[in-house]
């Protein structure tokens, strides 16, 4: 099983018992260079989303060593996911990491959410 599969296997369960519960979801997804937040309804639609792939924020970070790859831009995707959420009328959202580990830049995203006024 590569690395993929096993980080799948684990986002599994959590997806499935969001699912069951029937609310919207903050998904995370990172790779080396960016990091992505979206968050679903529970119909599976896109509600709101943001990234550090987004030309706004990359102008943001223009001059910063690391650009999307760090967990200050990873704040700055998180609090833009939670004002486009709140903007469109949502409040109350379950987390959503992945498989990722809950530390660094996931972190980053779910507390600067928090901070943002999302509550999950």
């Amino acid at each position: 099983m590569d690395k993929k599969a096993s980080r799948l296997r684990r986002a599994r369960q959590t997806r499935a018992k969001i699912a069951e519960l029937k609310v919207n979801r903050l998904a995370v997804h990172r790779t080396n260079l960016h990091i992505y937040a979206t968050v679903f309804g529970p119909d599976s639609t896109v509600l709101a989303s943001a990234s550090t792939a987004e030309a706004e924020v990359r102008a943001e970070l223009a001059g910063q060593s690391g650009k999307g790859g760090n967990a200050a831009a990873a704040a700055l995707v998180g609090k833009r996911v939670a004002e486009k959420a709140l903007k469109a009328g949502i409040d109350t959202v379950a987390f959503d990491r992945s498989g990722f580990r809950y530390h660094g830049r996931v972190k980053a995203v779910a507390d600067a959410a928090r901070e943002a006024g999302l509550k999950f």
